[in-house]
């Protein structure tokens, strides 16, 4: 724990630095939001509005502690390996809610959480020979489920009519093909720096 915690420098930056405490606030909200969600119990009153909101705002702090981390030298490999754990614990306890509230296909749900904890695992697997940090196409894949998760979460189609469901199917849709391909490329890459790193041995 030793180090930076907030000020920029060139010197090892502290694994409780300032990035990294707001990324573990980031998966402490996902149970809050969750028991809302449950709460609310399809009324779609104030507790649905405030739930959206805490994943909305648990969401774009994901941008905070990167943009933090980066313009302050911050970066750990802590921090790259909790980031992406963080932004899966918010994804997938929205989904796996929305699938046993009934709203969103259970198919959807499990395909996306199955890339999204097997690419983890892998993670996890290989971190005694290197961290690999998420890439960019990761990052705009959990943007893309995250815009589709917030338009199902946000009952917009209280105001604008029935027609948002089949809108919202189709962001989810987008989002679901998003997380297959990023998937694939993930492994496809990974596979190839496995065959060249042994090579090199």
């Amino acid at each position: 724990m030793r180090g930076r915690v907030a000020r920029s420098g060139d010197t090892p930056a502290s694994t409780g630095n300032v990035a990294n405490i707001i990324t573990v606030v980031r998966i402490f909200l996902a149970p809050v939001f969750i028991w809302l969600l449950f709460a609310d119990n399809h009324e779609f009153g104030a507790l649905r509005y405030v739930a959206a909101a805490l994943f909305i705002l648990a969401i774009v702090t994901d941008s905070v502690d990167g943009l933090l981390a980066r313009r302050q030298n911050l970066v750990t490999d802590f921090g790259k390996i909790l980031d992406p754990i963080a932004d899966k614990v918010l994804i997938g306890g929205a989904l796996v809610t929305l699938s046993i509230l009934g709203e969103l296909w259970w198919w959807v749900t499990i395909l996306i959480l199955v890339r999204e904890f097997g690419i983890t695992v892998f993670r996890l697997a290989v971190v005694r020979d290197r961290v690999i940090p998420a890439s960019r196409g990761g990052k705009l894949k959990t943007i893309v489920q995250a815009i589709a998760i917030s338009f199902y979460l946000v009952p917009v189609w209280l105001l604008l009519g029935d027609w948002m469901h089949w809108f919202n199917a189709v962001l989810m849709a987008i989002a679901l093909a998003f997380t297959l391909v990023t998937g694939a490329d993930y492994l496809v890459k990974a596979i190839r720096h496995g065959r060249g790193h042994i090579e090199a041995r």
